[in-house]
C-alpha cells in the first residue's frame, strides 16, 4: 500500500522540534496562548504525544525560557570588559525583546525547579568577568546587581509600557492617535509631562535599544570609575 504524501511530509517528532514550535507559537500568541493542545494541533500530532518529552506545560515553558537565555552572547574573545559586558547585556536585550514572554519568567521559575544551566552560567559568566577585571568581591557584588536588573528591569520596563499604549489604543484610534489626544489633556496641567511624551513621538526620536544603551553606558561608566577609585586606595 503506498504511503500518502502527507504521512511521507511528516518531520519526526522531538524536544527539538516542540521546543522550537512552542517559543514559534508564544512569540506570536503570547505564553498565555500556549497550550499542549494547540502545541500538539500546530505540529499536527495529538497533544498527549508531547509528554514523552515534557512532563507538563510548566515543565515546557521552563525550556523555553532557557533556551532564550542560553542564546545570550557571553563573549570570552573580548579583551575588554566593558565592552565583553556592553555584548552581553545588549544581546540579551535584544533577545528579551524578540521573545517578549521570556522576560519576567526568566526571573520568576515557573516549575519549582533550581535555577537554570543557561541563567547561572551566565550569572557565573558576569561575575568572572567582573573579578578577572580586578574588581573587589564588594564591588563586583554590586556591579552584578546593578547590570542584572538594568537587562531584565529596563526590558520589562519597556514591553509594559508598550503593552499599555497598545491596550489604550482603541479599534477606532491608532497608537499616534491616542498619543496626541492624551498629550493635549495632560498638557494644561503637566506641561513638562507633555513636552516628554511629544519627545517620544516625534520623528527620530531614541527608540528603546538607544535608551537602554545610554542607560548601560552610564553604569559602565561609572564603574569604571568605582573601579579606578578601588585600584586607587588599594
Amino acid at each position: 500500500m503506498a504511503t500518502s504524501s502527507r504521512t511521507r511530509a511528516r518531520k519526526p517528532l522531538s524536544r527539538e522540534r516542540v521546543l522550537a514550535r512552542a517559543i514559534a507559537l508564544a512569540d506570536a500568541d503570547g505564553i498565555e496562548g500556549l497550550s499542549m493542545r494547540k502545541l500538539g494541533q500546530a505540529l499536527g500530532v495529538e497533544a498527549m504525544s508531547l509528554y514523552n518529552y515534557f512532563a507538563n506545560k510548566a515543565e515546557l515553558v521552563a525550556a523555553m525560557v532557557d533556551r532564550v537565555i542560553e542564546q545570550f552572547e557571553l563573549p570570552d574573545d573580548e579583551p575588554k570588559w566593558d565592552r565583553a559586558i556592553r555584548r552581553c547585556a545588549v544581546s540579551a536585550h535584544d533577545l528579551l525583546l524578540e521573545h517578549r514572554w521570556a522576560c519576567a519568567l526568566a526571573l520568576v521559575p515557573t516549575d519549582n525547579r533550581a535555577m537554570s544551566g543557561p541563567r547561572l552560567r551566565y550569572m557565573e559568566w558576569l561575575l568572572r568577568t567582573l573579578r578577572s577585571a580586578r574588581f573587589s568581591a564588594d564591588l563586583s557584588y554590586s556591579a552584578y546587581h546593578t547590570l542584572d536588573s538594568h537587562i531584565f528591569g529596563f526590558t520589562l520596563w519597556q514591553l509594559g509600557h508598550a503593552q499599555a499604549a497598545r491596550n489604550f489604543a482603541s479599534a477606532d484610534e491608532n497608537i499616534e492617535q491616542w498619543a496626541a489626544r492624551l498629550i493635549e489633556q495632560m498638557r494644561p496641567e503637566f506641561p513638562h509631562l507633555a513636552e516628554h511624551a511629544e519627545q517620544h513621538m516625534s520623528p527620530g526620536a531614541p527608540d528603546g535599544r538607544q535608551e537602554f544603551e545610554f542607560g548601560l553606558d552610564l553604569i559602565l561608566e561609572g564603574l569604571k570609575k568605582q573601579r579606578r577609585a578601588g585600584a586607587a586606595r588599594a
